[in-house]
This record gives structure tokens, C-alpha cells and sequence, in this order.
């Protein structure tokens, strides 16, 4: 049975999500068309920019990514905190980065003098927005529609691009945090379509390792096509990655990030067709202090998506329980 999304996405159970988005009918909408032999490559570069500056305006981390040919994988932590020190006009700013806004907030921006009950709800609207710019729900709806949306426009058609609105999974532990990071920057790897994680373009781990991200360039295309007014908001990096974990409050990822690529490298040469089931002697030691054994690894990297209800939200209870 279908459950509604609050039901999916709470605070109270992780702030980690993983989220992914397919193409209608999966189709290669943003690669190369088998049919026709025409090229979408460039829609990914459209995914991998509105990602980013979202990630700025919003209180939402992006801990890894990847875009495909027909379908994208985020990961991504809710961080509600961010936005508590904000005043209401730095709220407005990002708010109306994305939207106009109603006249309300228009001429209160514009320096208006308003009454004391028109104040009153400027100030409702903006908590309202405050609580939409810590949502997933949001995120999503900002990143997919300008995108099916300029699509649709480039291909002179109407109808759905995205195949339904998106699906979430609750990452419960940091096992299944870190196995769906792995398996979400080795997609391309997996695909046959990059050799290695670092010529995975379209990715985290070929950003981490290897940032070309261009924010003049992708504010620019953003505003020429109508879905960005303005950005005067700091660049969010990825999430970084804990080297240490100390008695103070850590908001970052709680690996080292050495030990991560060492276990995404070891993680993409086992599971190529030549080297299935193959163990490499040099096992990052991160997984023995996880106490996750090789062949457990092996299936949680290569068959994320289908052992995740089972396994995770089990161990997850298991925890809670515990």
C-alpha cells in the first residue's frame, strides 16, 4: 500500500534520505536516444546545476549524487538548523530566488511602509517558507519541474518527462548510508559507461575529487530559461566528510574521506564483470570497524535499491530496540 510522504520522511528517524527519479518510460531523455541517435547529454549538466544552487538555498545537504542516462540518485541529510539563525528577510532572499513571491512580499521587499496586520502576514508566510525550504518534498518539486520544463520546451512538446514524482528511502544506520553513497558514485561504473569513479562525470565523487563546477556559468542558464531571479547566496559544497570524531557537534559525514575512496575504489573493481565475488586482500578497514563483512558489502553496493526495505529498515529496528 502506498504511504503518504510525511510517513516517509521524519527527523525523528534520520535526517538521511536517499532519493531517486526516472524518466517516463525510462527513456534516454537525458543521453543518447538509441532510436534516433540524438544526443541529451547537456540535460545532465542542467541536473547537476540545479542540484547545486538548491542545495544552497535550501536546509539540504547533498551527501552524493549521480546523474544517468534515464534516471538520477541523490543522497541527501534534512538540516532544519541551518535556517534557525536566519532572519526573515535572508529567508525572503532565497525564497525569491526561486518564486516571485506574492505583491504582499513584493512590496515589503521593495521597502514599502505596511500595516501593522500586513506585517503580521509577511511574517507567516515567511515561517511558511522556512518550513517548505527544509523540505524534501520542495527540493524535488524545484529541481524536476524547470527541468522537464525546459525539456520539454527544447523538444517542442508537452506531457510528462519524469516518470512519477520521486521515491525516497530512509537510510537508518550508517551502514546504509554508506553503502548507498557507494553505490549511487559507482552507478556509471556499474553501467559500463566510466572505467573508474574519477571519469564518472556527473557525480559526487568526480566532483570531490575533481570540481568543475561552473556557479557563474550555471546561475547564468538557470536565469536566461526563467527558473532562477537571483542567487546571492554562498555555495554550499557537498557534504564533507569527518576525518575524526570528537566530543563537539558534527554535522558532516562521519567517515574519513581517504578511507571512503579507498572503499569505493575497492568496492568498483569487485563488482566489474571480471572480478565478481573476487575479495581483494587489501579490505579498507572501515567495513571491519563497522563489523560488515566483504560479502555482505559486495551485496549492499551492487543490489542497494532491492535488498534496501528488507535489510536496512530491519537493522534499523534492531537499534531502536536495542
Amino acid at each position: 500500500m502506498t504511504r503518504p510522504r510525511k510517513a516517509l520522511i521524519s527527523l525523528e528517524v534520520t535526517p538521511y534520505y536517499h532519493v531517486t527519479s526516472r524518466c517516463v518510460r525510462r527513456a534516454y531523455l537525458c543521453g543518447v536516444d538509441h532510436y534516433s541517435g540524438q544526443s541529451y547529454e547537456h540535460r545532465r549538466q542542467w541536473v547537476v546545476d540545479r542540484i547545486r544552487l538548491l542545495s544552497s538555498l535550501f536546509a539540504i545537504d547533498v551527501c552524493a549524487y549521480a546523474v544517468m542516462s534515464n534516471h538520477y540518485h541523490l543522497v541527501l541529510k534534512l538540516c532544519p538548523e541551518q535556517h534557525e539563525g536566519l532572519s526573515d528577510d535572508e529567508i525572503m532572499d532565497r525564497w525569491c530566488a526561486l518564486f516571485k513571491g506574492p505583491l504582499l512580499i513584493q512590496r515589503y521587499r521593495d521597502g514599502e511602509d505596511l500595516k501593522p496586520l500586513e506585517r503580521d502576514t509577511v511574517s507567516d508566510i515567511v515561517k511558511v517558507w522556512r518550513t517548505k525550504l527544509a523540505s524534501i518534498s520542495w527540493f524535488m518539486r524545484c529541481l524536476n519541474q524547470p527541468i522537464a520544463r525546459q525539456a520539454n520546451q527544447e523538444d517542442k512538446c508537452t506531457g510528462k518527462f519524469w516518470e512519477s514524482r520521486f521515491t525516497s528511502q530512509a537510510l537508518k544506520s550508517e551502514e546504509a548510508l554508506l553503502s548507498c553513497m557507494a553505490y549511487v558514485d559507482l552507478n556509471p561504473v556499474r553501467a559500463g559507461i566510466a572505467e573508474r569513479p574519477e571519469t564518472s562525470h556527473h557525480t559526487s565523487i568526480r566532483e570531490r575529487l575533481k570540481s568543475e563546477f561552473d556557479l557563474q556559468q550555471a546561475v547564468v542558464d538557470q536565469a536566461s530559461c526563467g527558473d532562477l531571479f537571483n542567487f546571492n547566496t554562498p555555495l554550499k559544497p557537498l557534504l564533507p566528510f569527518e576525518n575524526r570524531v570528537v566530543n563537539e557537534s558534527q554535522s558532516g559525514i562521519l567517515f574519513s574521506f581517504e578511507e571512503y575512496l579507498a572503499l569505493v575504489d575497492w568496492t568498483g573493481r569487485i563488482i566489474r564483470s571480471d572480478k565478481r565475488g573476487h575479495i581483494d586482500n587489501a579490505l579498507p578497514p572501515i567495513l571491519a570497524r563497522l563489523q560488515i563483512s566483504p560479502d555482505q558489502w559486495h551485496i549492499n553496493t551492487t543490489q542497494f535499491e532491492a535488498i534496501h526495505p528488507k535489510r536496512f529498515n530491519r537493522i534499523a529496528s534492531q537499534l531502536n530496540t536495542g
